[in-house]
């Protein structure tokens, strides 16, 4: 099952992850830790596909039953806690990932000490939901101290440390601080592909971020390469049904897009969004940005009656998977409300930009809480 996982091949990984769940409820019982475990295989399976209301239980039996059986304060426990923490911070539930985050955090530092990778993680995923918060003066020194102990731990040239700098380049990008940004990108892609190899996945992605950096800044001539290398990549390694690999496939598109390639990126954008259904279906976050892509790219060529129901079926899913007071699913909301302002629909845009609003006045008080605390 976990063979399939790493593949991405979720219809083969679930039902041997169901029967492996199964045999340690009636072997071992509930509360015994291997059943905990496969709890959390299955959830992190789920998750994976942005079935996160499939995935919150399973991640929550699995904590209280290491809670019970190996107690607070042991590693798999903080996994457990650092596992739930994620799953709230993709769906933007800022305030119930950070004191998850803060106890695995905790629990690692004492546990495992200060200068422990699984003590890096941690604090690289406290640095997450601060960086995206835009709380970037509480970030930054979390970043910089995971990638510290990495250095100091696993060398220089360790791909966990790669990951590590990654994440701050992130943080970099960002807050528009390109230079630095690319110097700790350029590191990155150097160590990825001196210890694992310029064929790759982790070297694709660092071809990618390095890509995504410069079509953030409208160099598409030097993004386009990356691009291409990375989703040639992908495609010899992982195949053309891989998720990851449609990630290449819609990066590359959106420079195609910016570039007014309209024909090029329809191609990449139908591609993308095939594989994505049919790897993480209808009702996954990654499929409504495909969907929304599309629709967009419809819109540009004043492709209105195709646009439609793409633009609409990108804020459903986002609605339905995300929910109502999600950024993304503001985001969706502002794109179909432009969708019909540039037709002069006003009054369907109004009520659009208005629920927009709303969502993001929502969600700048409840970061300006979260900094207050």
């Amino acid at each position: 099952a976990l063979n399939y996982l790493k593949q991405a091949k979720y219809a083969k990984a679930e039902p041997l992850y169901l029967e492996a769940l199964q045999i340690r409820r009636e072997v071992l019982g509930n509360k015994h830790p291997d059943t905990a475990q496969s709890l959390s295989n299955l959830a992190l399976l789920y998750s994976n596909q942005g079935q996160y209301a499939k995935a919150e239980p399973l991640f929550l039996e699995a904590l209280q039953i290491r809670r019970e059986t190996v107690g607070n304060k042991h590693p798999d426990t903080a996994t457990s806690i650092d596992l739930q923490g994620v799953l709230y911070f993709r769906q933007a539930q800022y305030a119930k990932a950070e004191p998850l985050f803060v106890e695995a955090l905790k629990i690692r530092r004492e546990v495992l000490g200060n200068k422990h990778p699984d003590t890096a993680g941690s604090i690289d995923n406290l640095g997450d939901l601060y960086s995206d918060l835009g709380q970037y003066a509480k970030a930054e020194p979390l970043f910089v101290e995971a990638l510290q102990i990495r250095r100091e731990v696993l060398g220089n040239k360790h791909p966990y440390t790669a990951i590590s700098v990654i994440r701050l380049a992130h943080h970099y990008s960002a807050q528009a601080q390109y230079f630095r940004a690319e110097i700790l990108y350029l590191e990155a892609l150097k160590i990825n592909r001196e210890t694992l190899g310029s064929k790759h996945p982790n070297t694709a992605s660092c071809l990618g971020t390095l890509g995504l950096l410069y079509s953030n800044q409208s160099q598409y001539a030097k993004a386009e390469p990356l691009y291409l290398e990375a989703l040639d990549i992908k495609r010899e390694v992982l195949g053309n049904k891989n998720p990851d690999t449609a990630n290449s496939i819609n990066s590359l598109a959106v420079v195609y897009y910016h570039q007014a390639q309209y024909a090029k990126s329809e191609i990449l954008y139908l591609e993308a969004l095939k594989i994505r259904r049919e790897i993480l279906g209808n009702t996954h976050p990654d499929t409504a940005e495909s969907v929304n892509n599309l629709g967009q790219l419809y819109e540009q060529q004043v492709q209105y009656p195709k646009a439609e129901p793409l633009l609409i079926e990108a804020l459903k899913i986002n609605r339905g998977v995300l929910g109502n007071n999600h950024p993304t699913t503001a985001k969706s909301i502002v794109n179909l409300a432009t969708f019909y302002s540039n037709q002069a629909k006003y009054a369907k845009a109004e009520p659009l930009y208005l629920e927009a609003l709303k969502i993001s006045t929502a969600h700048l008080q409840a970061t300006a809480i979260i900094q207050s605390e």
